[in-house]
């Protein structure tokens, strides 16, 4: 990552920056947005693109920036971007097809939406960023097989945590330290919470609150552990991870159910534990010598090591990530193959038949991680594609909701290339370890 500043003032000094698409003008995106607009040596946002204009314009003007013309074709986006200026959209395919962008940002959220979105980048040879963990948990593998057949980028960003986690799992092979486990930090964790106990804390902080209920419920939590899973070609060790309380990071060196890198890595969480921010990794070596070296620099007995980042902040490091995919081909955070988990979908509470699932974030269920095998084997349902399914039985609470319980909506794309997914990879979901 360091080479990554040198090769941006570069491409400033050669007045060739990146030019960058945001497509989602939410509270992520517009945050991508504000650091941008304020100085990003060798990059620039050229489009943001969202259903209300206003929010779109509003991206520029709360960065002290002038608000773009809006524009309704790829030509017209094209003639601005050259001509050294910028635009607003609120068609994302003005923004994918045209010429004169380089990377597209993902940064909506939605998953039907976005997957739309995310092919339509590729079609027209476009890398692309997902600020988007629904998504990418949900159809990451086969969005990746897409991404690859063009030759451009997909990849999760840095700066959220499992792109964090990622540039240690990297730093960690690299110094020679195999990686056995990784993954989050929370600060809380309750499945039952609702748009009714979360939206007090989302007014406050001006968000909207199904996201906010989808962190505090566990959901987002599945979603990003297994973008890390997928990524560094890791499982769980039991449906949910063990998700042990702690003071301190350090101390799931003892409390995890840790492994010799002979068997596959483990993603895990720890509640409450400082720094209360980032993102982990724990290496494995029992070399005896560097056991003595790393004693020395106050890293413990060893075999198994602690490497932490104490912040993610998506908003500014996701330019490492943009500029990795454009300028280098290098993904942060992208799957390896097939899925190795799924987030499930279990009730929040006593579902009867006919109900229509009201989706992530919602009153109806939680997501919840497991191996990719143990879906496989259940037939169970994917988190990520639950929103308008309607019960054809009852489940009783905290039950996991399978594809024979329910009846999907019709003609949904991320059906389809759920479907393409599990065909392309259905003979590669094995158990973890086996």
């Amino acid at each position: 990552m360091i080479i990554v500043d040198t090769a941006l003032e570069r491409r400033e000094a050669e007045g060739r920056p990146i030019r960058v698409g945001i497509v989602g003008a939410g509270y992520m995106g517009r945050g991508i947005a504000l650091h941008l607009l304020q100085g990003c040596a060798g990059m620039r946002l050229s489009a943001m693109c969202n259903r209300d204009l206003e929010k779109a314009a509003l991206a520029y003007t709360q960065a002290g920036a002038e608000r773009p013309p809006a524009v309704t074709s790829p030509a017209e986006l094209d003639r601005r971007v050259a001509g050294g200026g910028c635009a607003i959209t609120d068609d994302p395919a003005v923004l994918c097809d045209a010429a004169e962008i380089d990377v597209v940002v993902e940064a909506t959220g939605e998953i039907e939406f976005g997957a739309g979105v995310v092919l339509r980048a590729i079609e027209a040879g476009k890398h692309v960023v997902l600020m988007n963990a629904e998504l990418d948990a949900t159809l990451g593998p086969i969005l990746k097989v897409r991404a690859d057949r063009q030759g451009v980028v997909i990849t999760n960003t840095d700066g959220d945590e499992p792109g964090v986690a990622m540039n240690l799992v990297r730093f960690a092979r690299t110094l020679g330290y195999q990686p056995v486990a990784a993954g989050n930090i929370k600060g809380m964790l309750d499945h039952y919470r609702t748009p009714d106990t979360q939206r007090p804390f989302a007014e406050k902080y001006n968000q909207k609150v199904r996201p906010i209920v989808s962190f505090a419920d566990g959901t987002k939590l599945s979603m990003e552990t297994t973008v890390l899973a997928n990524a560094a070609g890791f499982g769980v060790a039991q449906r949910g991870m063990t998700g042990c309380r702690a003071d301190h990071v350090s101390e799931l060196l003892q409390r995890l159910p840790l492994q010799p890198p002979t068997e596959k890595g483990i993603v895990d969480y720890c509640v409450g534990a400082a720094p209360h921010t980032g993102a982990w990794v724990i290496g494995y070596n029992e070399d005896p010598v560097r056991q003595q070296y790393m004693n020395y620099f106050k890293m413990g007995d060893g075999p198994y090591y602690m490497f932490y980042t104490p912040y993610h902040l998506p908003h500014v490091q996701i330019v490492t990530t943009i500029a990795r995919a454009a300028l280098f081909q290098d993904a942060t955070t992208a799957p390896v193959g097939a899925p190795r988990t799924e987030v499930l979908t279990l009730a929040k509470r006593d579902l009867k038949k006919g109900d229509t699932l009201d989706g992530i974030g919602g009153y109806d269920a939680y997501g919840w991680i497991d191996n990719a095998s143990a879906q496989r084997e259940g037939g169970l349902l994917p988190m990520g594609l639950s929103e308008g399914c309607v019960l054809v039985r009852d489940i009783p609470k905290d039950r996991p909701i399978a594809y024979a319980d329910v009846v999907l909506p019709e003609g949904r794309l991320a059906d389809r290339l759920r479907a393409e997914q599990d065909e392309r990879f259905g003979s590669d979901l094995r158990p973890v370890g086996g």
